[in-house]
């Protein structure tokens, strides 16, 4: 993996053998008002948990309030595949949902900085 040079910017590599352990990394450092992008919806609940503000790849952003929604929907969508209902993976990703997220991030620090509580600010 490439990352950029900068000060700002680390590489870490977690544990091998347990499928969540980058998740369980990020999760336990995570603080309020941190921003973490996400696609991973039970890691933004636990990030959500701990005051930060979450973002997904394509600009959706989870609060406390719409959280519970998601997790359902995750586990939903889940138990159809299992079953062979549901087939294919999420819509491509398009220059709209590139135009959204970079919206969206944008408003999310703004808020950040001005140091708003998550979920209160749309």
């Amino acid at each position: 993996m490439t990352i950029p040079d900068g000060e700002l910017f680390e590489l870490v590599v977690v544990g091998r053998g347990n499928l969540d352990a980058a998740d369980d990394w990020i999760a336990e450092r995570v603080s309020e008002n941190d921003i973490v992008v996400s696609s991973d919806i039970p890691l933004a609940s636990r990030c959500l948990a701990k005051g930060a503000r979450v973002l997904d790849p394509k600009g959706r952003v989870f609060t406390p309030d719409s959280i519970g929604e998601a997790l359902a929907s995750r586990e939903l969508s889940a138990h159809l595949r299992e079953i062979g209902s549901l087939t294919g993976g999420p819509a491509p990703f398009e220059k709209r949902d590139r135009s959204r997220f970079l919206e969206r991030l944008d408003h999310l620090i703004q808020t950040s900085r001005r140091g708003r509580a998550p979920g209160g600010d749309g």
